[in-house]
């Protein structure tokens, strides 16, 4: 009997041993449990956290930001966004739609070709209508990273550039109207030179008036009078084109609308520039300038008068380097491909190494003070990024500088 019962207290210890590990266990699990949702919460604190510093780091940029997805639809926007498009809540809906009351993607497509080309960034200059105005926007898309093969979302960014681009313009227009300043006699002189030789020719045509008239009025043959006056007046229209060809190019060369493109030979453009140096290089010995163009014509897509002040900009600047030194300067031009290549280089001194990154900066001047004021190749720079080309600088110095231009090949 007492063993039975010794049997039966053990089976009960063991039944409320193994009750007590299951709670224990189950204690032990909830813990966890409370742990891991204590840490969820924590962790879910910390990003809610992060969203909103991010979100308040992108309303504090104040220029309009959006993440749009592959399917062009905006899922998310700045405040700048409403600041600049209103109240309109843009979520869901095409970005073209958005940005532009378009019913397709824009062409070009900032976010089509930073998905296509796997460029982080890509910027293209988009008029928009805000609040009835046209405005110049600059559109940049970055590509964001995706999961496996699929594209990621788009970050894009606008940024209201008009302000900025009329200033731009009437600083191009201002460093233009300089270089006019500074071509201003060498223009008088080459007008001066015709005109005289049209004053002397009328005057003598004014001469021969009476003896043609006698001639007429006796019936006396004047066939030699009458190819004098034809031989004059010829000579007289010859001078007066070459006029109208100096006042042209100093015109097109001062052409304010910066819309006006054409069909542009840069061997055309060296020559005029020539031509209107020509005063200023009267007074330097002979064969300062060698020339070197291309065969093959040089042409792109381009405003005249911007590539022209280009030429002229690297050119007065190389004889500025070379005027008192007897040194020499040499102009080419070449073809490669879709490329043209345009490369103005002298023997002066040159400038130093470290200045190379700084000389297309705005008013950065090897010159002493009073002889420049830094702003010429600041413009050759811009005018040549404008044309989509690339200028370069480069120096030894105490041997001389070369400036090069790549500009795009006009596609035949």
């Amino acid at each position: 009997m007492n063993r039975e019962d010794g049997n039966g207290d053990s089976g009960v210890r063991a039944s409320l041993d193994d009750i007590i590990g299951i709670e224990s266990i189950k204690l032990g699990f909830f813990k966890e449990v409370q742990k891991t949702i204590n840490e969820l919460k924590a962790s879910n604190i910390e990003l809610e956290r992060k969203r909103r510093d991010v979100q308040d780091i992108l309303n504090g940029i104040p220029d309009v930001v959006a993440v749009v997805s592959r399917e062009y639809k905006v899922l998310s926007v700045n405040s700048a966004f409403y600041e600049t498009y209103g109240s309109r809540d843009p979520i869901g809906l095409p970005c073209y739609r958005v940005f532009k009351g378009g019913d397709k993607p824009c062409s070009p497509c900032p976010l089509l070709m930073a998905r296509e080309e796997g460029r982080k960034v890509c910027r293209q200059l988009q008029i928009m209508n805000i609040d009835g105005e046209n405005r110049q926007i600059e559109c940049s898309a970055t590509l964001m990273p995706g999961t496996g093969d699929a594209p990621g979302k788009v970050l894009l960014l606008h940024r209201d550039v008009t302000v900025e681009k009329q200033y731009q313009a009437k600083y191009f227009q201002a460093e233009r109207m300089a270089t006019v300043g500074v071509l201003a006699e060498g223009v008088a002189h080459e007008i001066n030179n015709p005109l005289t030789s049209i004053r002397g020719f009328a005057e003598a045509l004014h001469g021969h008036l009476d003896r043609l008239g006698t001639c007429l009025k006796d019936g006396e043959p004047c066939n030699g009078l009458l190819e004098t006056f034809e031989e004059y007046l010829d000579i007289v229209l010859q001078e007066c084109n070459r006029c109208s060809e100096i006042v042209q190019n100093l015109l097109s060369f001062g052409h304010r609308d910066v819309r006006s493109m054409a069909i542009v030979n840069i061997n055309n453009i060296i020559v005029n520039c020539l031509k209107l140096l020509q005063p200023r290089l009267a007074s330097l010995p002979n064969g300062i300038i060698g020339l070197d163009l291309s065969e093959e014509e040089p042409c792109l897509m381009g405003h005249p008068g911007e590539l022209m002040q280009v030429a002229l900009n690297l050119i007065v600047n190389a004889l500025y380097e070379v005027r008192d030194t007897g040194g020499t300067i040499r102009i080419s031009t070449s073809v490669t491909g879709s490329m043209i290549q345009l490369r103005v280089s002298d023997t002066g001194k040159g400038f130093e190494p470290e200045d190379a990154e700084k000389l297309f900066q705005p008013f950065f001047t090897t010159k002493p003070a009073g002889q420049g004021i830094g702003i010429g190749l600041s413009t050759c720079y811009n005018i040549i990024m404008k044309h989509g080309g690339e200028i370069t600088a480069t120096s030894e110095p105490g041997k001389g500088a070369v400036f090069e231009v790549i500009l795009p090949r006009l596609e035949e």
